[in-house]
């Protein structure tokens, strides 16, 4: 059996034969492991052959794998009755011992975290977990001293029991509680090992880091006492407590530099804020103290409070500039994240960033926030997706271990951690105490490599603790007495890392004076006192020019040219009805891009789907770029718009619109996951950084825009009227009574036209193909960027008179008000009936039906800004009319009356009668749930209008 053969692997067809008749089949077993054995013990005397070919086995650093198990089975064979029997690491007994040891590292690494001193405040430690015990395993006192192989431990590969529980103690129970063991991924928790068991509980840092650390928690302390003296009784949500997030953003940052990392977009709510702003971002206190003093700054028409005000600039690091965005953020808790997340994956399109690697978020978050609020677990979700990642998160939760006033364990959350969320993305969490600034500044480092490394999403828990409670003005000794006792007897984190350096002979009680003493003086000379901020005034490759959009006279009732030539239309229609050789369709999607072909060429009458098709490849032909979001985007709800097409036989698929434009991602459609809040607040914040994209977010029904109504209320409607932040978000919100309930009727028209005021955004309802064409062309044309809100159709999709002909796409615009369109002298008209949307393709066909030649019906287009010159324009025509009406198919107490009822008596004049409402009876709920029933009232509407 001097010569072998293995099978070849790339002949499958005859391996079961080949293994069969193989050396290595399992009739040879005894054969094989005797010859085994031998080599083992003398390769030498083994033939050449087998030699050479157990030599090339896999081995471990550079070892081989495997000893004589000849020993091992004869101790197995005579047991404890062996003669001299000993607990050897041979022995029978040390090989349990040595597996249950092996048990006991791997529960260190699941359960230390529990143990580990990571509270400030220890006020409620953890019973120790039973798997962490040495009786947990049948081990005792006697085994300490004996020696063990370690496994996977890093660091050591022998060591005696006592050693290794004294590793592992200082690596997972000090003061970092690192969770990573719940993580898929063999290769990252490895890498996390490597990491945490390698550096044996964080060696201390360089003499120079260390007063580093010192002087950026004396400036954190320093600037809070200050405003604390110098403003009394004022809310500034303070950071007291936790000012380690200083040390932690500062080193975040720098290490973030050497990685070549170009900007750094931050989000935070308003706790300890005002201190990142001065010690961070650079704003210079004297700006600061203005605003505690009521000095108005900014251009923002209504402005926002002090600890809102978002802040941008650059940063020189060891690594090179850096670029800095704390994004601006109202009240409502975790829903700056999605918008910051929006904004950083703009950033990174613009410069093709795809790794990420030169473009990060880092989400500061609130303990109870952070278990909270629903819309963490949306973003979450959306971290590793198609559409929406930004390749890794920072996430740093500023813990204090109390939501206003909610005790955390008892009422705040129902899982262990506030951070367990994070598990659900297999995030590592690391938990540090905030008095330690040494541990902060390991998990800060080991966190931004881990983000980088792996493009993934990563937390930091900063446990510490608030010392004025929820804010200046509160007394929270009230409602926690035990935590407020103990707090007032606990020295700052400054002072106890002060006295631990004075103790090691680092630094004198002198120093630690001069450092507050010379940060009090920055302070009240008023410029910047962030160390190495470079400015604000520099220029980068990749930054934006709002200016063109926020200087000037521009408003929203400037008219711009938005027609296309019918030659250009013919040539993007021609390049969309391009497929690749072979590729299949379905056939109810061939029929609809043959009719799209005949549509262009004038033979058909163009749908509302082909038109905004057509909307889109004329902004890309026209350098813009267009990003399309939402349940069901690619395709349509409705099954009408078909960007993304599907080969019927085989895996693969086309997006036409990728093949117009300078690059194929210029056109991005994205079916998203099933959120409304997380998503919108997204494609919100991508806006803000993109303002040459038409970014559209569509709702599945325009009913479930109200899942998102925070991200409406506090980003869209009022972004520009407090922090004079422009954005140029379309909403493309399905709205339309077909009788299909409550859920699937009313996009709240009212909600938003209740938030227009100051020419905030646009409300519009376009009722053809050629409106909404002109109407996103538009968007983007028109020399400012404002929200647009559009109420989009449903049935009119296929409606057979919601069509449009091939000239009005190339001569024409978009109409605020369109006149009545047959033709009936304006003598003849007695009654102008107004309204928007689907009604008036009811109202049409009635009036047709009775060949009523007294009633015309004119269309609201645009609903805010409202059209007043266009409107008088169109009704001064017909002065025998004596009864006006406004007609919506939403109850009278929804749609547009209840807002719009004023504007319109007004614009009509006084020597008018006063117009009348034509609605469905107030109701609580936007529609009936009963087909009879809608049917019913849709007939008492026709009636009222036709047979008063």
């Amino acid at each position: 059996m001097d010569e072998f053969k293995l099978p070849a692997p790339d002949n499958p067809a005859s391996m079961q034969d080949e293994w069969t008749s193989s050396q290595l089949s399992a009739n040879n077993a005894g054969y094989l492991e005797a010859l085994f054995e031998t080599y083992l013990q003398s390769p030498d005397d083994i033939p050449t052959q087998w030699r050479q070919f157990f030599d090339k086995l896999p081995r471990i650093n550079g070892y081989k794998q495997d000893t004589s198990h000849a020993a091992i089975r004869s101790q197995f064979r005579l047991g404890d009755k062996a003669p001299g029997f000993i607990h050897t690491p041979s022995s029978p007994s040390h090989m349990v011992k040595q597996l249950r040891v092996l048990q006991l590292i791997n529960a260190y690494r699941f359960l230390g975290h529990q143990v580990a001193e990571i509270d400030p405040l220890d006020l409620n430690p953890s019973p120790y977990p039973s798997e962490l015990k040495l009786d947990h395993y049948q081990l005792d006192s006697t085994d300490l001293d004996t020696s063990f192989q370690t496994g996977s431990l890093v660091g050591i590969e022998r060591a005696t029991l006592r050693e290794i529980i004294a590793r592992l103690e200082t690596t997972y129970c000090g003061h970092i509680g690192a969770e990573y063991m719940h993580i898929n991924a063999t290769a990252e928790k490895r890498w996390l090992q490597q990491r945490l068991e390698g550096s044996y509980g964080q060696p201390p840092p360089e003499t120079n880091k260390r007063l580093y650390l010192l002087q950026r928690l004396t400036a954190a302390e320093a600037l809070e006492r200050h405003l604390h003296s110098r403003y009394v009784g004022q809310k500034r949500f303070s950071l007291e407590g936790g000012e380690g997030l200083i040390p932690l953003l500062d080193i975040l940052i720098e290490r973030a530099g050497l990685a070549k990392i170009q900007e750094v977009v931050i989000g935070m709510a308003h706790r300890g804020r005002l201190n990142v702003l001065i010690n961070i971002m650079g704003k210079a206190p004297s700006d600061l103290f203005q605003e505690f003093e009521g000095l108005h700054q900014g251009n923002a028409l209504a402005g926002d409070v002090k600890y809102h005000l978002g802040f941008s600039t650059d940063r020189m690091t060891a690594g090179g500039p850096i670029h800095l965005a704390l994004a601006f953020n109202p009240s409502h808790l975790e829903i700056v994240g999605p918008v910051v997340e929006g904004s950083v994956r703009a950033r990174q399109d613009r410069r093709g960033d795809n790794e990420g690697r030169q473009v990060m978020p880092v989400i500061i978050h609130g303990d109870a926030a952070f278990a909270g609020q629903g819309v963490v677990m949306e973003a979450l979700s959306m971290s590793q997706t198609r559409g929406f990642s930004t390749k890794g998160t920072v996430h740093i939760v500023v813990n204090n271990q109390i939501g206003f006033t909610t005790s955390t364990r008892d009422d705040a959350r129902s899982s262990y951690y506030c951070t367990d969320v994070a598990k659900m993305v297999n995030a590592p969490i690391l938990h540090v105490n905030g008095d330690d600034p040494e541990a902060i500044a390991f998990v800060t480092e080991l966190a931004l490599d881990y983000r980088q490394y792996f493009h993934k999403d990563i937390v930091i828990d900063l446990i510490c603790y608030r010392r004025h409670g929820h804010n200046e003005a509160d007394a929270p000794e009230v409602t926690q007495p035990m935590m407020y006792q103990r707090i007032k007897t606990l020295p700052t984190a400054r002072a106890r890392y002060a006295e631990r350096l004075i103790h090691e002979g680092l630094i004198d009680e002198s120093l630690v004076r001069d450092l507050a003493k010379d940060y009090r003086a920055q302070l009240e000379a008023g410029p910047v006192v962030t160390p190495n901020q470079v400015g604000q005034d520099l220029k980068h490759d990749f930054s934006v020019n709002w200016r063109r959009y926020t200087q000037g006279d521009h408003s929203l009732e400037d008219v711009v040219a938005t027609d296309v030539t019918l030659d250009k239309i013919q040539s993007l229609s021609e390049k969309l009805q391009w497929l690749p050789e072979g590729f299949a369709l379905h056939p109810r999607v061939a029929k609809l891009l043959e009719d799209r072909r005949k549509m262009a060429a004038g033979a058909m009458a163009i749908d509302w789907g082909y038109a905004e098709t057509l909307a889109y490849a004329s902004l890309l032909d026209n350098g813009y770029r267009v990003r399309l979001c939402g349940q069901d985007s690619a395709r349509g709800t409705f099954f009408h718009r078909h960007a993304i097409l599907h080969n019927q036989l085989k895996r693969g698929v086309h997006i036409p619109l990728s093949q117009i434009g300078s690059h194929p991602k210029d056109f991005v459609v994205i079916d998203s996951l099933l959120s409304e809040e997380a998503v919108l607040a997204f494609e919100y914040g991508y806006a803000t950084a993109s303002p040459d994209t038409l970014v559209i977010w569509e709702a599945q029904f325009g009913d479930f825009a109200n899942s998102a109504q925070v991200v409406i209320d506090q980003f869209i409607s009022s972004g520009e009227e407090k922090w004079a932040r422009h954005n140029g978000l379309v909403l493309l919100l399905p709205h339309g009574y077909e009788g299909q309930g409550a859920e699937h009727s009313s996009a709240r028209l009212e909600r938003f036209l209740q938030l227009c005021a100051n020419q905030n955004m646009q409300v519009c309802f376009p009722t053809t193909p050629a409106q909404i064409f002109h109407l996103l062309r538009r968007q983007l044309i028109r020399p400012i960027r404002k929200p647009l809100i559009i109420m989009s159709p449903k049935s009119l999709l296929r409606h057979k008179l919601a069509v449009s002909s091939l000239d009005s796409l190339t001569d024409g615009l978009f109409q605020t008000v369109i006149d009545e369109i047959d033709d009936i002298p304006s003598r003849l008209i007695k009654t102008l009936v107004f309204c928007s949307g689907k009604i008036y393709y009811d109202l049409l066909e009635r009036r047709r039906r009775d060949n009523r030649n007294d009633v015309a019906l004119i269309r609201l287009e645009q609903l805010y800004p409202f059209p007043e010159t266009e409107f008088k324009r169109v009704i001064h025509k017909y002065r025998q009319a004596n009864q006006f009406v406004w007609c919506q198919e939403e109850p009278r107490n929804q749609g547009a009356w209840p807002v719009l009822s004023w504007t319109l008596n007004q614009t009509l004049g006084m020597e008018r009668p006063l117009m009348q409402c034509v609605a469905r009876p107030p109701s609580a709920s936007p529609a009936v749930g009963h087909f009879e029933l809608h049917t019913h009232q849709q007939h008492q509407l026709m009636n009222a209008i036709f047979n008063p």
